[in-house]
């Protein structure tokens, strides 16, 4: 029987990545500050710190699937973020990956982000697994720095290396952004979104990225590979308030207000970053993921939708 480890359990994809492979043919084991499952797998404490030892919890382990990180914030309080991001993201994450290498792991899946790419397309065509890493921000730094470690240390040791570039992610369980644009559409405030038609933005359901996460356990096509996910469906910021109001039940109250608008906006407050998430674009080409796996999302945009809208009405 497999035995796979996970990490980040408690967080928003290691939660649903937990209760996805629960259901398969697979032994679980823990690894993170808390057990949210109450005792129901194998669980070991760490803080994620690079001098830290791993070895007990590696222990036959088959598969590491790393999902926990320092993620990306809006309101960075931390003196000197890119230290901080380092610090979790590549000093910690390079402990586990040589601790792993060296207690016989086969395989070592990292959940990186698309910000290794870089930050928009607005203007250029979709990212690609093949690209030059371009990162532009602490976090995306981080992931690129980390991305370069496992690699480096998987060639030292024989051990597989997967590397998974998600975009936005949202389901059930989401927060930041996408919750809060949902409730606002959920409770019928007009924004002034209609008119944000011609960007194009890539984002995943977290069935979508867990199922291709599971897929990359064993598929010999995945072995020290780079792969971007997304739902295969690019939209614009339009029609994400409109899809969004349709999960809901609700009518689309969005109303129209020139793109142009924004980017004054953008250039008055300094927040030129910020409004081109709203109406630039991010695409990812996810041609490598679907040939080289023989993959395709499960899930539809509508349904993943659907499913959020769902939880947050419930939660």
């Amino acid at each position: 029987m497999e035995t796979v480890l996970v990490t980040g359990a408690s967080g928003f994809v290691g939660g649903q990545l937990v209760s996805y492979l629960d259901k398969r043919n697979v032994s679980l084991k823990i690894l993170g500050r808390r057990d949210v499952h109450n005792g129901r797998y194998a669980f070991s404490s760490t803080c994620f710190l690079k001098e830290d030892s791993f070895y007990d919890a590696l222990e036959g382990v088959n598969t590491v699937i790393h999902c926990a990180a320092r993620v990306h914030v809006m309101k960075e309080t931390a003196a000197n973020p890119l230290e901080e991001f380092r610090a979790f993201n590549v000093d910690a994450t390079l402990a586990l990956a040589r601790q792993a290498a060296e207690s016989g792991v086969k395989r070592f899946i990292f959940l990186s982000t698309i910000k290794v790419n870089g930050e928009s397309t607005t203007g250029a065509k979709p990212f690609s697994a093949f690209d030059k890493p371009h990162p532009m921000d602490p976090y995306g730094i981080s992931k690129a720095e980390a991305e370069a470690g496992i690699k480096s240390i998987a060639e030292q040791y024989g051990m597989e290396f997967v590397i998974i570039r998600p975009p936005l992610v949202y389901g059930p369980g989401v927060k930041a952004n996408f919750a809060a644009l949902m409730l606002l559409v959920n409770r019928k405030i007009p924004l002034p979104l209609r008119m944000i038609k011609s960007n194009r933005r890539s984002m995943v359901s977290v069935f979508n990225l867990v199922d291709l996460i599971v897929t990359c356990i064993e598929h010999p096509a995945a072995k020290n590979q780079v792969f971007l996910v997304s739902d295969g469906e690019d939209i614009s910021t339009s029609e994400m308030v409109a899809l969004m109001a349709k999960a809901c039940g609700r009518a689309n109250f969005a109303f129209p207000l020139p793109p142009a608008v924004f980017q004054l906006l953008g250039i008055a407050l300094n927040k030129s970053e910020v409004v081109d998430r709203l109406i630039g674009s991010l695409q990812l080409d996810i041609r490598h993921t679907k040939e080289s796996l023989s993959w395709a999302p499960p899930q539809t945009i509508q349904d993943g939708f659907a499913a959020t809208s769902s939880w947050l009405q419930n939660s």
